[in-house]
């Protein structure tokens, strides 16, 4: 294999992990602003799809080139809440 098909096919992974990774930020971001609406109208909420994500997140992480992110409580949602109120 030529040097340059094999950094075409490396460079090619890590932007398919980069970009799952985008997507997967963006939809814990959205998740995390849900459970902040909801707590701070005083609804019931709980951080499963956020932590669900996150644990995608960090399985992904394990190859290397993406930040882990860390698993969110419901006491770290009613904190911040009451702060950004």
């Amino acid at each position: 294999m030529s040097v340059h098909k094999a950094i075409s096919e490396h460079v090619g992974k890590q932007n398919k992990i980069i970009t799952r990774f985008a997507a997967l930020d963006q939809q814990r971001e959205y998740y995390i602003e849900q459970a902040l609406d909801l707590c701070k109208r005083g609804l019931p909420f709980s951080a499963d799809k956020i932590n669900e994500v996150t644990a995608e997140i960090n399985e992904l992480s394990k190859q290397g080139i993406i930040p882990v992110r860390k698993y969110v409580t419901i006491e770290m949602i009613r904190e911040y809440a009451s702060r950004a109120k």
